[in-house]
Order: structure tokens, then sequence, then C-alpha cells
């Protein structure tokens, strides 16, 4: 009779590669951005959000609160209200991605915000994982 662990090591060998590594599938797109005058314009912020399948409005609300400036939607465009640089904006959205789009326990960004009972959880549709977010 085999042991648990011989079993599981069995198992895990005949996965396939694709089913062992993370999902790299999905890659954070690479936001484009320009300075005008005092303001900083993201040109392609729309697709960005279709991309991580969240909505514009919360994604520009945390990148107010993440450079505490004010935010505003234009058509396609996010505007921050000062001057930044492109690589510290894909920054910052990195950081939203890790923390509200992809699953911290099987690390695939099929995920979705439930609110419930005034709590928002982020809700992967890969392994069903369940974990409270701010």
């Amino acid at each position: 009779m085999d042991s648990y662990d011989d079993l599981l090591n069995k198992a895990y060998a005949e996965l396939p590669d694709k089913a062992k590594s993370h999902d790299e599938r999905f890659e954070i797109p690479v936001l484009d951005s320009i300075q005008q005058g005092t303001k900083t314009i993201v040109k392609n912020f729309a697709s960005f959000c279709e991309k991580i399948r969240r909505e514009p409005q919360y994604v520009a609300k945390f990148m107010s609160r993440e450079f505490a400036v004010p935010t505003s939607l234009e058509g396609s465009s996010l505007i921050l209200h000062s001057k930044f640089n492109t690589k510290i904006i894909n920054e910052k959205l990195q950081k939203y991605v890790k923390k509200y789009v992809v699953c911290p326990e099987c690390f695939k960004p099929d995920t979705k915000i439930l609110e419930q009972d005034r709590i928002k959880l982020l809700v992967c549709g890969a392994c069903g994982a369940r974990t409270s977010i701010r």
C-alpha cells in the first residue's frame, strides 16, 4: 500500500505543466500616460479596466487614494490632477491587481468583488476562495 505522500507525489507528477504553474495567460497591461501641463493623462485606462474586469470608477478611486490627488474619467482616459511618471502609475496599478484582482489562494485572476453584509469579498471563480478586502 502506498503512503499518502507517495500517492500525492504520483498525482502531482501526472499533472500537465500548465496546471502546475501560476496563471501565465494573465499579464498586467502596461499603461500609456502623458503629461499635459499639471495633469497626467492615462490614455488606455478603459482597456486596462476591461482586461482586469473591474469598473473604471473603482480603479480611479484607488488611484486617487494612492496618489492623494483628485482624478477624473474622460472617455477611455483617466486624468490625474498632478504630474506622475508612467513607471510609478504602472507600479500602483500592479499593486491594485495584486490586492483586488488576483486570488491570494490560487493566484488566478478569475475573481469578482461581492459585498455581503457591508463586507467586501474577493471571490475566486477558479478555486472558490473568499477573502475579505477593504
